[in-house]
């Protein structure tokens, strides 16, 4: 398998002068042990709009030199740019393109003024891709409507490592090492911290009502744009535990902090965003045995339903009552149960089979 991608983030690397070269990094590796995947980062030019100019040029000659030398019997593509041109040359050899769709691509286009542009090209990758593969229902109708052949569409759902999450037992450990007391309740969020993210507004309901709440602590890993104004409330948190925010940490470790949890968190604020995805951190709280307090997006209701361990609300400011509501009924663990008995088909070696199923028939 090889990757071409593209460093997204590259404005946030400081000055790196105007020009990037091309990069190969072999043996990538991230949730397995070995690595099995060689990514190529072609060169691009380091400024705003010229980045994708030239990574439109640098990825198709990327692209025709992975074709020649690679010889690839299928494509896979996830973005929407290079997705445009891979499958121009992948229908030039008569090699099958699948477009593995896990977002509403071009509404996370940083610059508005391009979102226009992205859809469009979206539309016409999702036309033209051999199959598209969607991660939900919700997202399947999305490709269609955006012009998919319903045809070529198929589901083949989300996956977790279930073996992960089953062998996560240092919840004690976990709990004391930060200190977390056993009437605690837990709440736990992993992700980019989005500022439509709902963090900011559980945080803030921390700072500003903890009577109300003082049996909640709130556990937060990841990054992103609110990550600086969650280090100011930790400063005025009554005590250092109430909030706890770790940058990204190793995948290995992420079933053990989950574990350490009571409760996990999906509380996004309302938006075209999140209306139809289905993060996959959802599968891996639910693979862990935990209750999920959730925004009611349709993708969501739509993939779980109404019982099966997820509890829906509005909106954010609505969590932190909601918990304290489910931790005083005492069914916690039941509610866990359900989220687990959801997930068992969707461990990544069935969901791995299903895929390689469809390149298989590809070739």
């Amino acid at each position: 398998m090889r990757v071409i991608d593209f460093e997204i983030q590259w404005t946030n690397h400081g000055k790196a002068g105007t020009f990037s070269r091309r990069k190969v990094f072999r043996d990538v590796h991230k949730a397995i042990e070995e690595g099995v995947i060689t990514v190529y980062r072609p060169g691009i030019v380091n400024l705003p709009v010229l980045d994708y100019v030239s990574l439109a040029i640098s990825h198709a000659i990327e692209l025709r030199r992975q074709i020649r030398e690679f010889r690839p019997d299928v494509i896979v593509g996830f973005g929407i740019l290079n997705a445009r041109i891979a499958i121009a040359l992948a229908e030039s050899k008569s090699i099958p393109f699948v477009y593995y769709v896990i977002d509403e691509l071009h509404r996370l286009v940083p610059q508005g003024m391009f979102r226009g542009i992205a859809k469009q090209t979206e539309k016409n990758n999702m036309n033209n891709a051999t199959v598209v593969v969607s991660i939900n229902e919700m997202l399947k109708e999305y490709t269609v409507a955006m012009g998919a052949k319903e045809r070529n569409t198929l589901v083949i759902g989300a996956g977790v490592d279930l073996g992960k999450f089953d062998s996560a037992n240092d919840r004690e450990r976990v709990r004391a090492e930060y200190g977390f007391g056993d009437t605690d309740i837990v709440l736990f969020y992993m992700g980019w911290l989005y500022t439509f993210s709902g963090m900011k507004e559980i945080a803030t309901m921390l700072v500003t009502k903890p009577p109300a709440y003082r049996r909640i602590k709130l556990m937060i890993v990841g990054k992103g744009d609110l990550w600086a104004s969650l280090q100011d409330m930790k400063r005025q948190m009554a005590t250092d535990n109430t909030l706890v925010t770790l940058e990204w940490q190793p995948y290995d470790r992420i079933p053990s902090l989950i574990s350490a949890s009571d409760i996990c968190l999906l509380p996004a604020n309302k938006n075209d965003i999140m209306t139809n995805i289905v993060p996959i951190k959802i599968y891996e709280y639910m693979a862990a045995g935990k209750p999920i307090i959730s925004t009611r997006f349709p993708g969501i209701v739509k993939e779980f339903g109404d019982n099966n361990g997820i509890i829906y609300v509005e909106k954010p400011e609505e969590v932190l009552q909601k918990a304290n509501q489910l931790a005083s009924e005492g069914n916690l663990k039941a509610l866990g149960m359900k989220a687990r008995e959801f997930v068992r088909n969707n461990d990544w070696e069935k969901v791995t089979e299903r895929f390689e199923g469809i390149l298989m028939g590809l070739k």
